[in-house]
């Protein structure tokens, strides 16, 4: 039995690794010739790594997992600290540390543990085609594929999507603008063990520890879509943004690498049910485009590939309906879970990034009386939700 998987990125890698411990072949195929990530790292929470683990590639997040022990809030023009306490009740009520990663590292290391020489890049998929026995990936350089079934984490602007939904999905604006990068640990920005966020006026600046002793850093800012602005203005755009904000950020600005920070406009796309079309699953990105306001996009993809492992697993393949239904069963299984983190993080995106600024002050000041609690609660809800709880 042969998978065809659509894209070498977390989705595609994980699903990947899913699949190869069922006895299933899998082709993998990346349209672009070299990997370059968007975004500079990623956090994946507890249940990714509990994926991660699961699905063989633990060590990797023992490597690359930084030192992430105590959370922070602090008020984004006086620095001071408005919550700050421990994750260690967090790991002992889901059983699992929290695990921020430089991206491209994460995927890179992925695809080593694959085999990079087995991938087969810049193969960007035209179009696709089923019968009965199958599935046939068309390619833009003429070339093409077959396999028994194919798995499409081609990201959140797949090509594959239209052909399983019957329909062009539209990306939404989240309404705001993300500047992501690394720097090295300093502890006049923040301490090197805590994930510690400056919020104020519906803007965040966030920095968490990555391994090597580097921070993984972001601007939040609500824009208009669309402002031209590129890496030669990104000192001077953060620094009128986030002028009168405290000492600790602007020493941040000050130590970024222009060139190697990222300007993304976030969006996300509205959720729908059908994941599935007969021999072609989609999963990720693909499946669940999400705002990165909980932590969960990366975490999502990864119980997805678990969750089709687990489907295969429990089924006696024999005829290519047998097929169509394990992957029947992994869309039931997994389209609910996804809309509604894809939803949660939509809700918190709207209020940490001030569409009603009533709303978010109530956030702030919510904040300032947080002793911890409220918010490991919310995170295990999230965490324990997943398919290894």
């Amino acid at each position: 039995m042969k998978a065809l998987i659509i894209g070498a990125g977390i989705g595609g890698m994980s699903a990947a690794a899913a699949l190869k411990q069922q006895g299933i072949e899998c082709d993998i195929f990346e349209a672009v010739k070299e990997i370059k990530p968007v975004g500079a790292a990623l956090s994946i929470w507890s249940n990714g790594v509990k994926c991660m683990t699961h699905l063989g590639m633990g060590h990797i997040m023992d490597a690359l997992g930084g030192p992430m022990h105590n959370l922070a809030y602090q008020d984004g023009f006086t620095g001071s600290v408005m919550t700050q306490f421990s994750l260690a009740p967090l790991v002992e009520a889901v059983g699992e540390r929290p695990c921020p990663v430089s991206r491209a590292d994460l995927q890179s290391q992925m695809i080593d543990h694959w085999g990079r020489e087995k991938i087969q890049f810049g193969k960007r998929i035209e179009k696709v085609k089923q019968n009965e026995t199958g599935v046939t990936a068309y390619f833009t350089d003429g070339s093409q594929a077959s396999g028994d079934f194919m798995i499409a984490a081609d990201g959140t602007h797949s090509a594959v999507r239209s052909h399983v939904l019957g329909y062009q999905t539209e990306r939404r604006y989240a309404g705001y603008v993300n500047w992501n990068g690394l720097v090295d640990v300093d502890e006049n920005i923040a301490p090197g063990d805590q994930w510690t966020t400056f919020v104020g006026e519906g803007k965040r600046v966030s920095i968490m520890p990555i391994a090597n002793n580097r921070f993984y850093f972001f601007f939040d800012v609500p824009l208009p879509k669309g402002l031209e602005e590129d890496r030669s203005t990104v000192i001077s755009d953060l620094k009128g943004y986030f002028k009168d904000w405290a000492e600790p950020v602007q020493i941040l600005i000050d130590a970024i690498d222009a060139q190697a920070t990222n300007r993304i406009e976030i969006h996300d796309i509205e959720p729908f049910d059908t994941f599935v079309k007969d021999n072609i699953a989609l999963l990720g990105d693909a499946a669940h485009s999400t705002t990165p306001d909980i932590g969960q996009g990366g975490c999502s993809a990864l119980e997805d590939a678990v969750v089709l492992g687990q489907c295969f697993a429990e089924a006696r393949l024999i005829t290519n309906t047998d097929i169509k239904n394990v992957l029947k069963s992994y869309e039931k299984k997994r389209h609910f879970r996804a809309k509604d983190l894809v939803l949660k993080a939509r809700k918190r995106c709207d209020v940490t990034h001030g569409k009603d600024m009533q709303e978010t002050q109530a956030w702030y000041d919510e904040l300032r009386a947080e002793k911890g609690e409220n918010i490991i609660a919310g995170l295990s809800n999230t965490i324990l939700g997943g398919p290894l709880a």
